[in-house]
């Protein structure tokens, strides 16, 4: 992180980035979730992602909150969508930038940094999930579709 100092007159809001990870063939998808373990949603299941850094590309971040909260790397990512519905995260205004990878199956994963848990979930028995996280699968999954 670099020595600057950001101070603006006018608010702005936040960026994130997460990540839609896809195992699997459409007709048996799971998908990678991670139990948050800090507020907002604690204890609540969500997509793997996070705060871009000052000093991080856009495209660096799911991959380096993808590592931090489930051990996965390497993976290629594709970005699907941009979400900014102003009450999306009840902490401040937050826009996140959404990415789709795909493996071919359910890889070993962990909870790691701020993510309790993280697990793979059939794509038909998903829990309850966190923010917004229902609309960007679901706007992910049109990348997929057969």
């Amino acid at each position: 992180m670099s020595d600057k100092s950001f101070c603006y007159e006018y608010p702005r809001p936040a960026v994130t980035a997460d990540v839609v990870v896809l195992a699997g063939r459409p007709e048996n998808q799971h998908l990678l979730l991670i139990k948050r373990l800090y507020p907002p949603f604690k204890g609540q299941w969500a997509l793997p992602g996070g705060f871009v850094d000052l000093d991080e590309n856009l495209d660096e971040t799911p991959a380096r909150e993808l590592a931090e909260e489930t051990g996965l790397t390497g993976l290629s990512m594709v970005q699907v969508g941009a979400f900014g519905e102003v009450n999306r995260d009840p902490r401040h205004r937050t826009i996140t930038v959404a990415y789709l990878a795909r493996v071919e199956e359910c890889l070993p994963v962990t909870g790691g940094d701020d993510a309790q848990q993280a697990r793979w979930f059939p794509v038909s028995e998903l829990p309850p999930l966190a923010f917004d996280h229902s609309k960007i699968i679901e706007k992910a999954l049109r990348f997929v579709e057969p």
